[in-house]
């Protein structure tokens, strides 16, 4: 009763709310596109997406050095997403909801999507050294702050509490994206990015890609850390990520539209990677 009920409100007759359905089909068109792209667009697009972080890590740095408050210079951070989401570029752990989405709904591959994140996690990395090393080089008062703020993550110990930060910073940058997708407004969208760099700097949550740009920055600074030092935070840190993100955000974001994916799923048929892994 009450689902037929919503049917004759709502402007569609699908089994979710129309706003519900919006924001899947953005989901949808987005997330085939970015899975659709060939490799060099994929390495272009994460190479500029770890510039456009590393430029909020330069403004974090900068009102940090000035101020020592990790909130303002979290407001600060929230520059570079907003440059990545308005030159349309890739960040690793944005890359969890939508894509991800796009495959469970047939419209791209497995092998696509292990493509866009492994060449965007290296390309994300390889733009964000570069970046910061230019700016270790135009400002090199920084070190000092820069160096406090990459220990505080290189020394944290393996606990329970990393653990929570960095799960929490995987679902904190899906939420981010997540809330963009469910509107159409570009004002809107930017109050999310300035939503999550807060959080996700402000907080001081663990971030495998902002916070290696810091990390980077402190080695390129002269500080007393090893590249070793960083691969095994990044290591743990990633995995976390990965885990926040798709088990707060995009698993239940998935469950919730599961009656359209399954729709979308008898409207197309088999991507050819996965029909043939079938028939394997």
């Amino acid at each position: 009763m009450s689902e037929d009920r919503r049917r004759e409100l709502g402007e569609t007759d699908a089994p979710v709310e129309d706003e519900l359905v919006k924001s899947f089909d953005r989901i949808i068109r987005e997330g085939a596109e970015r899975l659709h792209r060939t490799f060099r667009a994929m390495l272009i697009t994460g190479f500029f997406g770890g510039v456009e972080i590393g430029v909020g890590v330069m403004a974090y740095i900068a009102v940090l050095h000035e101020t020592h408050n990790h909130l303002l210079a979290g407001l600060a951070f929230s520059i570079g997403l907003v440059a990545l989401l308005l030159a349309k570029s890739e960040l690793f752990t944005e890359d969890f909801l939508v894509p991800i989405t796009a495959v469970a709904a047939r419209t791209a591959s497995l092998a696509q999507l292990a493509k866009l994140w492994g060449g965007t996690l290296l390309t994300n990395l390889a733009g964000g050294w570069i970046f910061m090393w230019l700016v270790m080089q135009a400002f090199p008062e920084w070190t000092k702050t820069i160096t406090t703020s990459a220990l505080h993550f290189i020394e944290a110990p393996f606990n329970v509490q990393t653990i929570c930060l960095a799960i929490l910073g995987g679902s904190t940058i899906t939420l981010m994206t997540r809330m963009q997708h469910g509107t159409e407004s570009v004002p809107a969208k930017v109050v999310a990015a300035v939503v999550g760099g807060f959080l996700l700097s402000g907080l001081q949550l663990f971030h495998s890609i902002l916070d290696s740009l810091l990390i980077f920055g402190a080695v390129q600074a002269g500080a007393d850390i090893t590249y070793l030092q960083w691969l095994t935070w990044f290591g743990y840190t990633l995995l976390f990520n990965v885990i926040g993100g798709l088990v707060l955000v995009t698993s239940l974001r998935l469950l919730r539209t599961k009656e359209l994916i399954q729709q979308r799923r008898r409207q197309s048929p088999p991507h050819p990677d996965q029909a043939h892994g079938m028939s394997t």
